[in-house]
């Protein structure tokens, strides 16, 4: 469990106001936002994966996503052209623009950010995004160039990566840098420190291109119990707080926000497990599952049922509802206890899920009775982050991921055979040459057809596999204070927490 805040809320906006003085040289506590979140970033360098997809309250990328999720410009004085066959893009920086150190923005820090990213020296988790990448140029201060070996049809939308200053991490070593916990950048928020287990802090950036914040700062609590956190919510720590839905009730003074999302519920199954590597089996389970009951029951209504990784709101969505499938004829013959075998194997695995996390151990309940029902025995089991990782290769677990932005983001890294076994992505170690051809087909093609053919093609063989079973799509849920103005929900991705959560626009938030 992460350590609770060591100091009261109050206190915390005290110290934050002491710091943070208006031009009268005093602040009020309302001009600081304490928001609450379950997760908590292992970086705040944007080359090493912080936030994902751009949002990061901290710093900029060239484009930036508004309240419809549509692109526009944010570094680039407007959004970058792609020339008539796809491979080269070229973007013009905004004038004027300055680092949190008062530097001035140029097409080097640009080339460096992204260079930093296909560095093989350097620890980042999106080299793979970016695969399509064969150069970064910047033929003046102002201009950046950046060249592919395809037309990439989504490579606007990997330009929200945030900018980092190549002055200060040239020649250093990028993984080890205290920049990673101190960093600089354009955004509307400086960080003021940085509690791991704790909290962020940060300060408004006056002279930021966007102009200045509507606040004085934000702290970013990290509290990784639901329960937790719903208890601190009550006691009236926050002002605003993402909670399971079930705890999102019965609190006096604030408004809750249902946000749609692109965020999936399932349970990874491995395919190395005796049990869970049988393809009957795993078909099995995802007919089985009830997930109506789990919509109603678990979240509350706060969702709806999920059959694969590419959500209902995108045009290249392929309804996969499962049908049953005959285990006896598979040779899983029910013994007296009602649990099938196969050649003296059990249908039983383990479940893992984080312990933490109220709706997944909900979940991982509900798949429980659902599976035992159709004779297969699964045994949850809620442990610490540290614990699962090492056995995700072994044991299923309840998983979430999901994008609203391109089937491309997430999926090719989830379910591609090259990267099993890799950490998070593809843990199961599933692999398909139907699935690989057609994301591969599916990130190659510019065209929207031949894409949503590809794409159509690899939801089909997911279905056939049934390396996941998909359980639910979330709406992530928010109490935010009554007097709190500015909030504006748009469709949420998986990865949310520090900034790309209903805070995302936070630097307009003001009290009423």
């Amino acid at each position: 469990m992460l350590r609770l805040l060591g100091i009261t809320a109050a206190a915390v906006l005290a110290l934050t106001a002491c710091s943070n003085p208006d031009s009268t040289g005093s602040t009020s506590a309302g001009d600081t936002f304490v928001v609450a979140t379950s997760g908590e970033p292992d970086t705040l360098n944007p080359v090493l994966g912080y936030g994902t997809d751009g949002a990061s309250l901290i710093f900029d990328g060239l484009v930036a996503r508004d309240a419809g999720n549509t692109l526009t410009p944010a570094l680039a004085a407007e959004l970058p052209t792609v020339s008539a066959d796809g491979r080269t893009v070229t973007a013009k920086l905004r004038t004027g623009v300055t680092f949190h150190d008062g530097s001035p923005l140029t097409a080097d820090d640009v080339v460096f950010t992204y260079t930093s990213v296909l560095d093989p020296a350097v620890d980042s988790t999106l080299r793979s995004d970016l695969d399509m990448l064969t150069g970064v140029t910047a033929p003046d201060p102002s201009t950046v160039v950046f060249t592919l070996k395809y037309a990439y049809a989504p490579f606007l939308q990997r330009l929200a990566l945030g900018i980092v200053p190549a002055k200060a991490l040239r020649g250093q070593d990028v993984n080890k840098s205290g920049f990673n916990q101190k960093p600089v950048g354009t955004g509307p928020y400086q960080v003021t420190s940085w509690t791991p287990g704790d909290r962020l802090v940060l300060a408004a950036n006056d002279a930021w291109w966007g102009g200045k914040p509507a606040n004085r700062s934000v702290i970013v609590a990290f509290v990784a119990d639901d329960n937790v956190r719903a208890q601190r919510a009550r006691a009236g720590e926050f002002d605003a707080v993402e909670l399971a839905p079930k705890l999102a009730t019965g609190f006096a003074g604030f408004t809750v926000h249902k946000v749609p999302t692109a965020d999936y519920r399932g349970v990874m199954l491995p395919m190395g497990d005796p049990v869970t590597g049988d393809v009957t089996i795993r078909k099995a389970l995802n007919a089985a599952v009830d997930r109506k009951a789990m919509v109603t029951g678990v979240l509350a209504g706060a969702g709806e049922p999920a059959y694969g990784p590419v959500p209902p709101t995108s045009p290249f969505h392929v309804a996969s509802e499962p049908a049953p499938v005959d285990l006896d004829a598979a040779g899983w013959v029910a013994g007296a206890d009602g649990i099938r075998a196969k050649n003296g194997q059990r249908a039983e695995f383990t479940l893992m899920y984080p312990a933490t996390d109220s709706l997944r151990k909900e979940l991982a309940l509900a798949v429980t009775a659902d599976a035992k029902k159709a004779g297969i025995e699964v045994k949850p089991e809620g442990l610490t982050w540290d614990a699962i990782e090492p056995r995700m290769k072994d044991d299923a677990l309840i998983m979430g991921w999901g994008t609203p932005y391109d089937p491309d983001f997430v999926s090719y890294k989830l379910f591609g055979g090259q990267f099993a076994g890799q950490g998070f992505f593809n843990p199961g170690s599933y692999k398909s040459d139907v699935t690989d051809r057609a994301l591969q087909d599916g990130r190659d093609n510019a065209d929207p057809e031949k894409r949503k053919a590809a794409y159509a093609t690899f939801q089909q063989q997911l279905a056939a596999d049934a390396p996941w079973v998909f359980l639910t799509y979330l709406q992530h849920t928010y109490l935010v204070r009554d007097d709190v103005a500015g909030v504006t929900p748009r469709v949420e991705a998986h990865e949310h927490d520090v900034a790309n959560s209903l805070w995302w626009n936070i630097h307009t938030w003001t009290r009423k």
